[in-house]
């Protein structure tokens, strides 16, 4: 018989295990990292340990890399966004721990860079509760668009290398792309698109709080900007290095 289009097909985990588990650890990807020569997938911190002491894939013995392995890793975020979708508070757990780490170190009271001419101190702690409480929280589709209009934080000239600069403006603000880009994603658009001076270091914010490289899209969102509509307002804002 053919199974309906609409029929749910129930799988146990168990079975799907090999596919979501890292080897080096025995459990499930967490910043799922995969090795370009031979596309086996590690945990990030996995693979990253087991390379400062030797050159060659823990899975296949492919050689990564002579001398600079590292490089030869690529974060797999579609991976990462299925396991998280597979296993049932996972993704609830590893925010819960970060949130912790950093809080035992007391990371909450550094100062992440002046940015937005003071208005933001730090670069905040992800809003746990504001995913936990949100119960779509973990219903996004693999191609889910996200609408977004990048402002610019302010159109004073503020002083930069010892000279007067106003930060420029896009043309085209506002745009769609998937849940699963990043803000140093975005950051390269802005600088191919605006052209900044060279040494000058980019800060993107949403809902006032800084926001952090590695954050993809979909945690902005969860995090700094639901239940508000579309599209999510990002602004960004340059300051001198150091």
């Amino acid at each position: 018989f053919v199974l309906s289009f609409f029929q749910d097909l129930m799988i146990k985990i168990k079975s799907i295990n090999p596919h979501i588990v890292c080897s080096l650890c025995a459990g499930y990807f967490i910043e799922a990292t995969t090795i370009t020569e031979c596309l086996h997938t590690f945990c990030k911190s996995c693979i990253v340990k087991y390379l400062q002491s030797s050159k060659n894939c823990p899975q296949c013995g492919v050689k990564v890399h002579e001398t600079q392995p590292l490089l030869h890793l690529r974060p797999d975020r579609t991976l990462q966004d299925i396991v998280y979708k597979l296993v049932p508070h996972l993704f609830e757990r590893e925010e819960k721990r970060k949130e912790d780490f950093y809080n035992s170190r007391g990371f909450e009271t550094q100062k992440k860079g002046q940015v937005l001419a003071g208005v933001v101190e730090k670069k905040s702690e992800p809003k746990l509760s504001c995913i936990l409480n949100n119960p779509n929280a973990h219903q996004l589709k693999y191609d889910e668009q996200i609408c977004l209009c990048l402002e610019r934080f302010n159109n004073q000239p503020q002083l930069i290398f010892g000279e007067k600069y106003t930060v420029p403006s896009l043309e085209k603000k506002f745009l769609r792309c998937s849940s699963r880009v990043c803000v140093a994603q975005l950051k390269e658009i802005l600088h191919k698109k605006l052209s900044f001076p060279r040494g000058l270091n980019l800060e993107m914010t949403c809902g006032a709080d800084a926001l952090s490289d590695e954050m993809s899209l979909r945690q902005v969102y969860l995090m700094n900007w639901c239940p508000r509509g579309s599209p999510m307002f990002i602004f960004y804002a340059v300051c001198s290095p150091g």
